[in-house]
């Protein structure tokens, strides 16, 4: 979507030069600057310049005309909102303090509050996002951006039942909008209600509303045993060049998995292959190489222990990770049934707290540079915070589990700040998971998904990577194999609950009954009983998938 700001906003930029800028209906016009109504129209002129450039995703140019209105008028609050609108996906913290100096200067917008909330949102900091966007409901009430941005934060939040009538509510006021449209499926699937989702679906691409995405969570509510009519429709839909190049990625994995269900594997595989491709995401290997050399050259046994003394001692934390598709999701599920245990889905709270310290920057930095910032207070405050923010979820569970996968790279910041924190690896049969990451359809921060050669080369630095940290922290990583889990469930869950310093409840063997909404590419899987059809699958692909078996080398398990 090349527009970034909120269709309403955007709405609003479009009016006659005369409104003033910063001052949408609803809110109190700003005083103007004592220049007068010129300096004011050539504000708004260059704002909507700066609009056309965004639309056009020449973004630093239209930052640069925005920053040439705040070196005129300090503080403009339209400028200083689509400064916010910019950062979007790539410097979300950017984008928070735009957002934040913008409420500051017009309290009452509800527009900025939305999208002060919705990046709130993006950061896995559900209190304050909620906070704002309920508050750009008092000012606005029946803004369908608003409610459907609510519906989403209570679904992240594991409060799915509570984003259910959101939904409905923006669709009594805009049958047709696609927030609504798509939001609504996605609440009740998280929740396990795949029935009523797929019927919301279906309707949805009756109205032609996001058709390619709505086909493709159509298809992830159920498996196929035989050729639905959506097939055939789903091949018409790629013959249609308006769907655009993440249109039809969603449709070729639409097409891959329905195919893949009937057991058609070859056809399967050349959707996949063609949605990645119309994805046109490219991974630098080479700089992530290099950023695990410095991991590994930085974070030494010694080091972590020397630090680890001013971390935080509470054993709350779980972190479970491990490559995407690797079994974590089941894993959380399992802990989570235990009634001490909450499990709180993919948190980004770590990511963040590295990328402020610099540890994830991959241009080359020196990550010394960014250990010698952890000063003892430093670490002491990071970790607090972080038990805080865990415990808003579940201020009274013995543990609470972020499952999000990616923290593998994050190991050793996990054991300066929680040094008892307990970390489960998910491992799976290397070649089954990285098919299973190949045939989805992952957003930008999987870009090293799309291609199977790049995707064996990144999966090895992962396993180099996390043999580096069973080093560093020798005994401490509990592994949890995906096939032991699916050969003795029983047996693997109780060593888990064991691993996690609690006693056994028999609740854990049926993770699949619990309440709660999922929110991750396996929430279908979650729902049902164990089952063993998932193991070895990538031999119906063999033929196809020889770059990724070369790749991986000696780890592929052939």
């Amino acid at each position: 979507m090349n527009n970034r700001l909120p269709p309403a906003w955007a709405k609003y930029l479009k009016t006659p030069t005369s409104a003033k800028a910063g001052s949408p209906k609803g809110a109190p016009p700003k005083a103007q600057p004592k220049a007068g109504p010129p300096r004011s129209q050539a504000d708004d002129m260059l704002l909507r310049q700066a609009l056309e450039l965004q639309k056009a995703e020449r973004l630093p140019e239209a930052e640069e005309l925005c920053l040439r209105v705040l070196a005129r008028t300090p503080n403009h609050p339209l400028a200083l909102y689509i400064l916010g609108t910019l950062g979007i996906g790539y410097d979300d913290e950017k984008a928070l303090r735009y957002f934040a100096r913008a409420v500051g200067e017009e309290p009452r917008n509800a527009y900025y509050h939305l999208s002060l909330g919705e990046t709130y949102l993006r950061l896995s900091e559900f209190t304050p996002a909620i906070k704002h966007i309920r508050y750009a409901l008092e000012l606005k009430p029946g803004l369908v951006e608003a409610l459907c941005a609510l519906g989403k934060a209570y679904n992240a939040f594991d409060q799915g039942e509570m984003a259910l009538p959101l939904f409905e509510e923006a669709l009594k006021i805009d049958r047709d909008h696609p927030l609504a449209r798509m939001g609504l499926p996605e609440a009740l699937a998280s929740l396990g209600r795949m029935d009523e989702a797929a019927a919301h679906l279906k309707e949805a691409i009756a109205r032609r509303i996001a058709v390619p995405a709505a086909y493709n969570a159509l298809l992830h509510t159920r498996k196929f045993t035989e050729e639905p009519p959506e097939l055939a429709a789903i091949l018409k839909e790629l013959q249609d060049p308006g769907h655009g190049s993440d249109g039809a990625a969603a449709l070729h994995h639409a097409a891959g998995k329905l195919l893949n269900d009937l057991r058609r594997y070859k056809e399967a595989m050349d959707h996949f292959k063609k949605g990645n491709q119309a994805g046109g995401r490219k991974f630098d290997l080479e700089s992530y190489r290099r950023w695990v050399d410095a991991v590994i050259e930085t974070f030494t046994p010694e080091l972590v222990v020397s630090m680890a003394a001013y971390g935080n001692p509470s054993e709350v934390p779980v972190f479970v990770v491990g490559m995407p598709r690797s079994g974590t999701t089941l894993t959380e599920q399992i802990c989570a049934s235990h009634p001490s245990v909450h499990g709180a889905g993919e948190l980004s709270k770590l990511a963040r707290t590295a990328n402020g310290l610099g540890l994830k920057d991959r241009t080359g930095a020196d990550l010394g540079k960014s250990i010698v910032k952890m000063t003892p207070e430093l670490t002491r405050t990071l970790a607090d915070e972080h038990l805080a923010y865990l415990r808003e979820r579940a201020p009274d569970a013995l543990r609470i589990v972020d499952k999000m996968p990616h923290n593998f790279e994050l190991i050793g910041l996990i054991g300066i700040l929680f040094p008892n924190a307990r970390v489960i690896h998910c491992r799976r049969d290397v070649i089954d998971n990285c098919i299973s990451c190949f045939v989805l359809q992952f957003n930008e921060a999987h870009s090293y998904s799309a291609d199977l050669q790049t995707l064996g080369l990144y999966y090895r630095e992962y396993d180099r990577l996390m043999r580096h940290w069973n080093k560093v922290f020798p005994g401490r990583i509990f592994e949890n194999r995906y096939e032991t889990l699916i050969e003795n469930q029983e047996e693997q869950s109780r060593r888990l609950i064991d691993y996690l310093g609690l006693p056994w409840d028999d609740a854990c063997l049926r993770f699949f009954d619990r309440d709660g909404s999922v929110n991750t590419y396996s929430r279908w899987q979650v729902r049902q009983p164990i089952y063993k059809s998932s193991v070895k699958r990538w031999k119906n692909y063999e033929s196809e998938i020889q770059p990724l078996i070369e790749a991986l080398g000696d780890l592929a398990e052939v």
